[in-house]
């Protein structure tokens, strides 16, 4: 299951940055690649919050399933994926020398046969989603600093 990691130096403090960050259901708003977000329960923050991410990348359309599993404040936020795509994945928010944070994203993604499997999880995620998921956190950056 080869990993995928991505981070970026946000000008901001990682309380800020959570800010942004903590509504799971405003991910749509800094992801290229999720659609939406619907949550399976009345629960929308921490730890055991189940959702279902409408994912598209170019022709690809898929749920991701994950539940949080878990959450510090202004520290981490982890997720298990139990959809079509499998593994987990995490964000983690360290402060830098200064004052910012630096925001980091890994994901370790077990992709289905039809996606390639193993190969799909190497080629799809070391070049098409590590690319995605880099504008994606320039995208968080730009939402945060702009705030």
């Amino acid at each position: 299951m080869p990993g995928i990691r991505v981070a970026v130096d946000i000008s901001a403090s990682p309380e800020r940055v959570w800010q942004v960050v903590e509504p799971v259901e405003r991910h749509v708003d800094w992801m290229e690649d999720a659609v939406a977000i619907r949550f399976k329960s009345e629960q929308t923050r921490g730890v055991g919050t189940e959702f279902f991410c409408d994912t598209k990348v170019g022709p690809i359309k898929l749920v991701d399933e994950m539940t949080i599993t878990a959450w510090e404040p202004n520290r981490v936020m982890g997720v298990r994926h139990t959809g079509v795509v499998t593994g987990s994945g995490e964000f983690t928010l360290e402060p830098n020398a200064d004052g910012g944070t630096r925001f980091t994203w890994t994901e370790r993604l077990v992709f289905p046969w039809w996606l390639g499997g193993p190969l799909g999880a190497l080629v799809g995620g070391q070049i098409v989603m590590k690319a995605i998921w880099r504008r994606n956190l320039r995208a968080l950056k730009k939402l945060v600093e702009s705030a």
